[in-house]
């Protein structure tokens, strides 16, 4: 059987696909008109003000004056008061589309979308020949998710003056967006024959093309935004990403630290990312370095101290890690994700009262932590006490339907107290919240072997394989079923053999496919994966039995009962193998010493369990 273990800690890994590196490029666009603005098109330019967009028609003293107080009230922060200036501004000059678009990136930086949407179209609408005005509130409509008006302004810009590439890049963004990618790539590059030393555009580029499964385009791309720009972050940021999610954590690391070393060697973040960088490649020496450093410049940096803890976890050095957390708690008392590791840290450690106690502890404090009902649960199966685990997998359940593994480990625990229908009733539940998921289909197939519907079986199994073609449970399980039976035999063949290709050293498996080929009479190549399986699998009464069954059948009778009896030596309570080995001669194995022995060993530990 299978059951996943959940994550016990939260953890940033993989692609950091690029929206949490840096805005859009469309919310650039938009930050660049709340950064940078303009005067009003009929005002006079003060020394050192913006520049107009156009000056058309005789100056406006008064419209000048409010523009010039709400640019002050913007730099002040003081955005209702800024607000309130521009639109008296737009009072005296009511044609000016540079106030206009003024209030529309204010409103949208405020969150209002309606206001910021009617004034981008009122600075969009008359006959604009300024390609940035343009550009700032088609970011503004697509924001907005106004996608469709907002690609005809870009086309605009882009018709006005063909030779910027801001619009192409925000129409590629807008495009990719809108899922249309092969268009996105081409209107990139279309910018990028325009401003070949982007590093935006490159950026971007990257972006798309790692959208397109094309990552080795991706990294050659946000290369080059670093060489263009040696100290453009989300670059380096992108392409770490990139690397990790290709598991080439030292590659990331390399940029993450060229970073460091030539932009901002400061920059707490990149250098807490190195650290779980580090702690993934198993660079423990290179964290450990990183987060001194980290501790001796802050020494309450409790995310330093939390991922120190973590080391020491990694480290297997728990003891230190315990102490660790423990004094981060009392700091933080309230971190549910904290104590939660911590118990996990004294279920390594073996202390399973601790790990009870503050598993527990945290579903008191918070009774929807879903995290600890489902580690109480866990642990209560792994101490074999089923009902305490029913009810806080049935609790986990509750809060959170959708996570598969309470359910899992819900049917587990059934199982383990023998209630097969109701462990099959909790696994089909969990089909039901997630139809998709392989593990369920397989639990699902052992729960309804338990209860003899071996049609269940084959189709919940055939489901799991159809989901996962790589669920080496199911192969395995499904192939030796259909061994064991006798039926299916060129197909019990293939499964096996499947399941032993995904993991060749896993002795259960290479028992299975002995079985299969024992059964269509390949007795000589069985007899070879048996005594490999023996050899991987160690001490197991079946692989030891299937092995006396083969020598049985080669009429090698001597190592036929040595393996038998070794198998009842493990497992005295096989009363059709001491059958078996009455029917061939083979005397009476219970007045064998070793499994006379065995049986006192067996009932000796009843009472002790």
């Amino acid at each position: 059987m299978t059951s996943l273990m959940p994550s016990r800690i939260a953890s940033r890994r993989g692609l950091i696909l690029f929206s949490r590196v840096i805005c859009t490029l469309l919310s650039l666009v938009v930050t660049a008109c709340a950064a940078a603005p303009q005067l009003p098109d009929k005002m006079a330019v003060p020394a050192g003000a913006p520049k107009a967009l156009s000056t058309t028609h005789p100056l406006d003293a008064a419209a000048s004056y409010h523009f010039m107080l709400g640019y002050q009230a913007e730099l002040a922060q003081d955005m209702d008061r800024a607000i309130r200036e521009y639109q008296a501004a737009l009072k005296a000059d009511p044609a000016s589309q540079s106030v206009k678009a003024r209030l529309a990136g204010l409103y949208f930086s405020l969150g209002d979308m309606p206001n910021a949407i009617s004034y981008a179209d009122q600075a969009a609408e008359s006959a604009s020949q300024d390609g940035h005005l343009l550009t700032q509130m088609a970011g503004i409509l697509a924001s907005a998710g106004q996608g469709e008006r907002a690609l005809k302004l870009l086309d605009r810009a882009i018709e006005i003056d063909p030779t910027l590439s801001d619009p192409y890049f925000t129409k590629g963004l807008l495009l990719l967006n809108l899922k249309r990618q092969p268009e996105a790539e081409q209107t990139i590059r279309a910018g990028l024959a325009k401003a070949p030393e982007s590093a935006v555009g490159h950026y971007h580029l990257g972006r798309i093309l790692l959208d397109a499964g094309k990552s080795e385009e991706a990294a050659t791309s946000l290369e080059r935004a670093i060489v263009v720009n040696p100290s453009f972050e989300p670059a380096y940021l992108a392409l770490a990403s990139l690397y990790e999610s290709r598991q080439s954590q030292d590659r990331a690391i390399a940029v993450l630290r060229k970073y460091l070393q030539t932009v901002n060697p400061r920059n707490r973040d990149i250098r807490h990312q190195l650290v779980r960088l580090y702690v993934a490649a198993k660079d423990y020496q290179g964290a450990r370095k990183e987060l001194n450093d980290l501790l001796t410049e802050d020494p309450l940096d409790l995310d330093a101290q939390l991922r120190m803890a973590i080391l020491y976890g990694e480290e297997k050095d728990y003891p230190r890690a315990i102490d660790q957390l423990v004094r981060i708690l009392k700091a933080r008392p309230t971190e549910l994700k904290i104590r939660d590791y911590l118990g996990f840290l004294y279920e390594e450690s073996k202390d399973t009262k601790k790990a009870i106690e503050t598993y527990t502890f945290n579903v008191q404090l918070e009774p929807s932590f879903f995290e600890g009902h489902l580690h109480l649960g866990l642990l209560f199966y792994r101490l074999k006490q089923s009902s305490e685990a029913v009810t806080h997998l049935t609790k986990a359940i509750t809060i959170n339907p959708k996570q598969p593994e309470a359910h899992i480990v819900l049917g587990l625990a059934y199982v383990q107290s023998e209630q097969f229908d109701d462990a099959a009733k909790a696994l089909e539940e969990g089909i039901r919240e997630n139809p998709k998921n392989a593990d369920l289909h397989f639990n699902l197939g052992t729960a309804y072997d338990k209860l003899n519907r071996f049609d269940d079986v084959v189709r919940v199994m055939e489901t799991a394989i159809k989901l996962d073609p790589h669920h080496a449970d199911a192969l395995n399980y499904l192939g030796y079923s259909y061994a064991e039976r006798g039926i299916n035999i060129d197909q019990a063949l293939s499964l096996t053999k499947r399941a032993v290709a995904l993991k060749p050293n896993n002795g259960y498996y290479i028992d299975s496919l002995a079985w299969a080929l024992f059964k269509t009479d390949m007795v000589t190549e069985a007899l070879t994966e048996m005594k490999r399986a023996v050899a991987l699998a160690g001490d197991d009464p079946v692989i030891y039995e299937h092995l006396g069954d083969i020598y049985a059948k080669q009429r090698n009778l001597t190592d036929a009962r040595e393996s038998w009896l070794r198998a009842l030596e493990l497992d005295p309570s096989n009363n059709k193998l001491m059958d078996r080995f009455r029917e061939q001669g083979m005397g009476d194995p219970t007045q064998e010493e070793r499994i006379q022995q065995a049986k006192r060993r067996v009932s000796e530990k009843i009472p002790s369990q």
